[in-house]
């Protein structure tokens, strides 16, 4: 830690060297310890300088150091100008170049000495000269994320264990983004909030990556709430981690935190609703366009009370730890609905309200309608034209739901099953002469093994066949033997299937003439 201009470093060497040479050993170490204390240098370092009675040479100017003067200067703000003000580094690669072109041209003439010095110049020393300038012009571009650091830090952060059964109105929020395969260009996202004490969850979309955007998108999904909020707790993400969210918490009042970095365990609740909820529903299809992000609003419109209502979920009470044994203990599973009527902390007007509106739901309607908004969402991402007849209608829904197990994917919006990969051999065949000799004689002989098949078919092949061949003849017979077994049993069941009915006895025996 620097206590003492090097100046008056100086002064102290010049005057303690020479009374550091004269005295006894207690005193040096006196006079030592005290200028270590006022120069903060290392006692080894202070002794070496006491005894050679050594000053600093650092305020005075450095021997043969280059100089470059005005007019290289201002040559060098003519290359950067005429370079489109790049970078130090960038330009000291160009100058020879754009030297040798702008002379070539009549479009600068220099002298000898400040060409030399121009393309001696180094990139470090052209940005110091090119200082001034780049401040007067505005100055580097500041990057969009250069206070993302310091509002991270003064951001607080909050664990899972950290959250001790909070009362309602303390949720986590996450984007699940819509890009499909590709995550190219523009396409749209759902903002996800899930309350820790009920585990109420309340999505909306959003069309692109913006703050302010996202602050809307908030303010909609606060007034839907049945309870106020009272915290938000967010990942790292740019577009929650900004000046604009904390202000806006700041304002509302609500306490904003985030997990750590690469720590989604720490946000347990919403990451198991954007599976369970956002997934579940939506699928993995690209979405992009303002016709989606509405679509996926009114989905999102029913779904919310489909979800709150009338779909229970299991909430973890305790989680214990036995070497590599882990025990959980989960609550009986209830809805966010009955979790929030039967927590004494909800609000009573929250209370009524949630009664009010649960008598009125209609679970079949609800999910009738989430059935028809994913069928468009699909009919939007898969740019298909809509289908022209008309949609079921209440009552044919209901009665289809008792054979909608039969259907694979009864959601429109399934994950589609990815194609089969074709296959294809990459090496030649070594039983592609030999196969219809090996088949006779398994045929021929059932109960022999691919081992003794492939022990006999070296000894009639000398030299053709090595022995780690033999695992790709097992698996052949294998195959093969399993085809023919499938043959026998389609075989037995088409005969049976053709076979006459058995007649009565008396017609049995008049079968005609003899």
């Amino acid at each position: 830690m620097r206590r003492v201009s090097m100046a008056t470093r100086d002064e102290l060497i010049a005057g303690l060297a020479k009374r550091y040479s004269e005295v006894g050993r207690m005193e040096r170490s006196r006079i030592l310890d005290e200028f270590v204390a006022v120069t903060g240098y290392h006692r080894k370092h202070a002794m070496r300088i006491l005894r050679g009675g050594a000053t600093s040479s650092r305020c005075q100017p450095r021997p043969g150091r280059r100089v470059y003067g005005e007019e290289v200067r201002q040559a060098i703000i003519l290359l950067w100008e005429t370079s489109d003000r790049v970078c130090g580094k960038r330009l000291k690669a160009l100058l020879p170049v754009l030297v040798e072109a702008m002379e070539r041209h009549g479009r600068l003439k220099l002298d000898p000495v400040v060409r030399a010095g121009v393309l001696a110049m180094s990139a470090a020393t052209i940005d110091r000269a090119l200082a001034p300038c780049r401040e007067k012009s505005g100055g580097p571009r500041r990057s969009p994320s250069a206070g993302i650091p310091l509002v991270r830090r003064s951001i607080p952060v909050r664990t899972f264990a950290d959250w001790r059964d909070p009362p309602p109105g303390f949720v986590e929020a996450d984007l699940v983004v819509h890009s499909g395969p590709s995550p190219r260009g523009s396409y749209v996202q759902t903002l996800v909030l899930t309350d820790v004490a009920s585990g109420w969850t309340e999505c909306a979309p959003l069309l692109v990556r913006e703050q302010h955007l996202l602050i809307e998108a908030l303010k909609k999904l606060r007034a839907a709430l049945p309870f106020p909020l009272l915290g938000l707790d967010t990942d790292n993400d740019m577009v929650f981690i900004n000046e604009i969210l904390k202000v806006y918490c700041e304002t509302t009042q609500v306490e904003f935190t985030r997990c750590r970095p690469y720590r989604k365990n720490d946000q347990a609740f919403v990451e198991q609703k954007n599976g369970a909820v956002v997934r579940r529903l939506v699928g993995y299809r690209r979405l992009e366009g303002l016709a989606a992000a509405r679509e996926l609003a009114r989905l999102y419109a029913a779904a919310r009370l489909f979800v709150n209502f009338f779909q229970p979920s299991f909430k973890l009470l305790e989680k214990q730890r036995d070497g590599a044994l882990v025990r959980k203990r989960y609550a009986a599973p209830a809805t966010p609905c009955q979790r929030l009527l039967a927590d004494a902390r909800t609000p009573d007007a929250a209370r009524i309200s949630l009664k009010k509106l649960q008598a009125r739901l209609d679970p079949v309607s609800l999910l009738h309608e989430i059935r028809d908004r994913q069928r468009r969402l699909v009919e939007i991402a898969d740019k298909t034209a809509p289908e022209e007849k008309q949609p079921a209608s209440l009552d044919e829904f209901l009665a289809a739901l008792k054979t909608a197990w039969r259907d694979e994917t009864p959601r429109p919006t399934e994950h589609e099953p990815a194609p089969k990969v074709r296959w294809w051999r990459s090496r030649r065949d070594p039983f592609e002469t030999t196969w219809p000799e090996v088949r006779r004689w398994a045929e021929a002989e059932p109960d022999r093994t691919a081992r003794q098949l492939f022990q006999r078919l070296q000894a009639q092949h000398p030299g053709a066949y090595n022995d780690g061949q033999l695992r790709t003849l097992q698996r052949r017979l294998k195959a093969w033997r399993r085809a023919m077994a499938r043959n026998l049993v389609v075989e037995s069941l088409s005969n049976d299937a053709s076979r006459p009915k058995k007649l009565p006895a008396a017609a049995a025996g008049s079968t005609g003439p003899d």
